[in-house]
């Protein structure tokens, strides 16, 4: 399964959201596409057309991030929002998903992830 992670430049991402991906999800069962890993910035719109799931970390509003979402909505593809306990995502993103998650913690945000990537495979069994 391809996963492309949605989100803002205006957090750590690398070390809250990068990293715990990457340790936890070490077994390479999954491609995740990081798309700010190492500084690169690739064209989203065929990168997205090519996914399985997006999973946008929404807890800081982003221009990026509601293009993607866009992307990703008129291709058919799955997404999957989370947002950080004491943050508030913008309502507008229950337009596209209904999949709206809070997490508290590191674990939380990966179990959203497990399901998320569970739900797909069992549809698609």
């Amino acid at each position: 399964m391809r996963i492309y992670i949605s989100h803002s430049r205006s957090f750590d991402f690398d070390n809250e959201l990068y990293s715990p991906i990457r340790k936890h999800f070490s077994d390479n069962a999954h491609e995740f596409v990081l798309p700010h890993e190492n500084g690169s910035d690739d064209d989203t719109k065929s990168v997205i057309a090519t996914c399985d799931l997006v999973l946008a970390e929404v807890s800081f509003p982003a221009i990026g991030v509601g293009i993607e979402l866009g992307r990703a909505e008129a291709a058919g593809i799955r997404i999957v929002c989370v947002y950080r306990t004491g943050t508030m995502p913008s309502p507008s993103l229950r337009r596209i998903t209904d999949e709206i998650r809070e997490y508290d913690s590191e674990a939380a945000l990966l179990r959203i992830i497990d399901k998320g990537i569970e739900d797909i495979e069992t549809v698609n069994d």
